[in-house]
């Protein structure tokens, strides 16, 4: 692969043994849907279980080892992250080891608020940490806990409506931030906006708002004749180079590319035909695709295309687990088109008619069908945190569970990368 300057970890055996945890993220967006933080999802792996009677402590332990081995801004792009904090890790604290600037400690709705954990949270407020109260329900015997808390999170699945709004009224004198959970519907966002909520998590924002008689905007046609060259059996790079060249924005962002840190040449290519001939016809079908997802996603938020790429680039990573390494390609286009409805905001069907990709890719991403269905579950169920039906998938495509988290992490990194160095999108 070309990408020599960009660190990869390799899933080999010492790195298996390091990875003792499961980690995903989840986004939590502002009022604009900008990414406002992740929250990280974790477990520890099976082949690492503890007896119950220690098991909070050395849990506590794998967590944070794994979180001061990897670097928060490794799993969330440099963004905040809520980490969830049980009784145990609070006590041991553990956080204090991690960087205020970046974490917020997030106290489950089942930690008994005792002086124990009043005075942990305290202490933790006075040297600058962010105090969220999970899953809020009130009682009188969380009033010194409200006191300290910056953020409520207030579960949208559990909570009647009524309670929902009832508990931002609550707390209006205070400098309070209310944070709607497992916000699944645009309904929903739409309800918590008008209630006062001002930062939102669930997955709203991947739903497609339908609009009738929308579809790609007539400008990004040249993409579409892009990826149909590309597509062919046997692509033409004449034929490339000449659809390339005719786009301005294209050529600018092929040779940005090509001349990015992600490859790190001595000399500067100028040529668009040398570019293509760098690069070869699988990364330029990479290339183009990512192109054209990003400027499909003007007006929606760019954790749609963060996360798109992350799934092509994690479900790209699983082609030889699963003995299919000729797929590589297939699969992480399946990865990046698996959100395409809700940033054309366009149904499934209507919009992969317009985009060439393999019949069972198309399969796959509508129905979850075949293996390559049974990949994109897994890989949905991964960055859910979704681990009883992650370990259902792995057994179905018989692959080792444990290789996951190193795959998830450099797919974070990768797209990260991809993204912040603005190698598939307009320069600002």
């Amino acid at each position: 692969m070309i990408f020599n300057n960009v660190t990869i970890l390799m899933p080999d055996k010492e790195n298996s043994k390091k990875m003792e945890t499961f980690v995903a993220r989840q986004p939590i967006f502002d009022k604009q849907e900008n990414i406002f933080a992740y929250e990280l999802l974790y477990r520890e792996s099976r082949e690492n279980a503890y007896s119950m009677s220690d098991a909070d402590a050395a849990t506590s332990k794998v967590i944070v080892d794994s979180f001061l081995m990897l670097g928060v801004d490794n799993l969330t792009g440099g963004n905040p992250a809520f980490i969830n904090m049980t009784y145990n890790l609070l006590l041991e604290e553990y956080v204090s080891l991690l960087p205020k600037e970046n974490v917020f400690v997030e106290i489950l709705e089942n930690v008994e608020p005792d002086e124990h954990v009043v005075d942990v949270c305290r202490k933790l407020k006075s040297d600058g940490y962010t105090i969220v109260l999970d899953d809020f329900e009130f009682e009188e015997k969380y009033l010194p806990l409200i006191e300290l808390a910056d953020i409520i999170k207030v579960d949208f699945r559990l909570s009647p409506e009524e309670e929902q709004a009832a508990i931002v009224k609550r707390f209006p004198q205070r400098n309070i931030r209310f944070l709607a959970e497992k916000v699944e519907t645009r309904e929903e966002f739409k309800r918590a906006l008008e209630m006062g909520y001002t930062l939102f998590q669930g997955y709203f924002f991947g739903k497609p708002h339908i609009i009738s008689g929308q579809g790609i905007p007539p400008q990004l046609n040249h993409y579409i004749r892009l990826l149909h060259e590309i597509n062919k059996p046997e692509p033409n790079f004449k034929n490339i180079e000449t659809i390339i060249k005719k786009d301005l924005s294209l050529s600018y962002k092929l040779l940005r590319y090509i001349n990015s840190a992600f490859f790190g040449l001595r000399q500067k290519v100028n040529s668009i035909l040398h570019a293509l001939t760098l690069l070869g016809v699988m990364e330029i079908r990479k290339w183009s695709s990512l192109v054209f997802i990003a400027n499909m996603s003007k007006n929606v938020p760019e954790e749609l295309v963060v996360q798109s790429v992350i799934r092509a680039r994690f479900a790209e990573s699983l082609a030889n687990p699963i003995g299919q390494p000729k797929r590589r390609d297939d699969l992480f286009l399946m990865g990046l088109f698996s959100l395409i409805d809700a940033i054309v905001n366009q149904p499934m069907e209507t919009v992969l008619e317009k985009i060439p990709i393999q019949d069972d890719v198309k399969a796959a991403i509508m129905d979850r069908s075949g293996t390559l269905g049974t990949v994109l579950n897994c890989v949905t169920a991964y960055e859910r945190g979704e681990w009883d039906q992650v370990t259902q998938y792995c057994q179905e495509l018989s692959i080792d569970e444990s290789q996951l988290p190193v795959h998830y992490i450099n797919a974070l990194k990768w797209a990260d990368q991809s993204i912040r160095n603005k190698v598939i999108a307009d320069a600002e």
